[in-house]
């Protein structure tokens, strides 16, 4: 594939090519589901992978995308993407990929993620965007408070996932742009609902540490 055909100029597109094009691009026969198409950057990645290699994508999204591409490899669902009932009739064999790129909420991600989960291969990769909150901070390039907030609650949604299912998903967070994480999936068996983290950063102590830090400086 020609990487320059997908605008490198764009942090979207950069960080799906480094981050889901050059781990995925030497595998054959991909199963591909996913959420969110937008302009089809994605959608036409995951395509070129088809193109090369076999594979079927199928694509869903609550607007109707469905004339942006005409290929062999596509189907495209007008639907939402946790209507399980209807998308899962055609998720005819175990699922290789999953992109989450729809609605950016912590508790929809998880939803999906649980959802999906028996429908994803051993080995198979979920990928989820815009886990870095990092750019909206105050002051920062991208400035949201709103986008922000919603980021940093997803990031640390995933880490609860992370904190009771260690001996089932690894997981690699990428933080080009809005970031986005990749989980493989290392078990087969049922996911355990996700674990609330029991930090000392908030403890008693740890906050009259901080005081005095701030009053030393």
């Amino acid at each position: 594939m020609n990487i320059k055909s997908f605008n490198a100029n764009s942090n979207y597109t950069d960080k799906i090519v480094s981050f889901i094009f050059n781990y995925e691009k030497e595998k054959n026969n991909l199963n591909i589901l996913e959420f969110g198409v937008r302009e089809g950057r994605s959608t036409k990645l995951f395509l070129e992978i088809c193109k090369k290699n076999g594979g079927a994508l199928l694509s869903v999204d609550i607007d109707d995308y469905s004339n942006l591409f005409s290929d062999v490899n596509w189907k495209f669902l007008h639907t939402r993407d946790d209507n399980y009932n209807e998308i899962s009739k055609y998720i005819t064999r175990k699922l290789d990929i999953i992109l989450i790129d729809s609605l950016h909420e912590p508790n929809h991600v998880e939803k999906l993620i649980y959802l999906y989960w028996n429908d994803l291969s051993l080995g198979g990769s979920l990928y989820i965007d815009d886990i870095s909150w990092l750019p909206y901070t105050k002051g920062n390039w991208r400035d949201h408070k709103f986008t922000e907030n919603i980021n940093r609650n997803t990031f640390y949604k995933i880490l609860e996932i992370q904190n009771s299912n260690f001996d089932k998903i690894d997981l690699t967070f990428s933080f080009s742009g809005s970031g986005m994480c990749r989980i493989i999936k290392k078990d087969n068996s049922e996911l355990n609902e996700p674990k609330k983290i029991n930090n000392r950063y908030n403890t008693l102590k740890n906050t009259l540490k901080n005081i005095l830090n701030i009053n030393n400086k």
